[in-house]
């Protein structure tokens, strides 16, 4: 009866003790550090998706001697590369949860700070050019019209 109880202990104390002295965290840190790798892999597939369009309408443009459609291009890749800003804040957001140590929780921190800032002047840059775009279209659309 004793060796049973002794067991019965031993099970229980293996299934409530501290971190790390289970299964459970190592394997929700793999399973959160490939998420992480899926989502950052995700937003480098979107950058290349982008670069690849707007290569391409860049030879277009450049083709048929097009200058004044350089903006949509820059249009078409500003889109491309905001997005995959805010996978990659995910991805961090997503390591600091398995950070260990505050040094690296600090340079995530830095991290985001600076994807942040670089997705805010991007999505204003964007607002701008899409403005003046808008402003020569209705331009183009008054004078063809007279």
């Amino acid at each position: 009866m004793n060796f049973e109880f002794a067991l019965l202990q031993e099970s229980v104390r293996g299934a409530v003790s501290g971190p790390g002295e289970t299964w459970v965290e190592p394997t929700v840190v793999n399973l959160v550090s490939w998420l992480k790798l899926f989502v950052e892999l995700t937003g480098a597939v979107i950058i290349a998706i982008g670069i690849g369009l707007a290569f391409t309408a860049f030879v277009r443009v450049l083709l048929a001697s097009q200058p004044e459609n350089y903006n949509k291009i820059r249009l078409l890749l500003a889109r491309y590369l905001a997005l995959p800003l805010e996978f990659q804040l995910g991805a961090d957001i997503l390591s600091t949860a398995i950070s260990p140590s505050w040094d690296q929780i600090g340079k995530l921190g830095a991290i985001a700070v600076i994807r942040t800032a670089l997705n805010y002047f991007l999505s204003m840059e964007m607002r701008e050019e899409r403005k003046l775009s808008d402003t020569e279209t209705a331009i183009e659309l008054g004078s063809g019209a007279s």
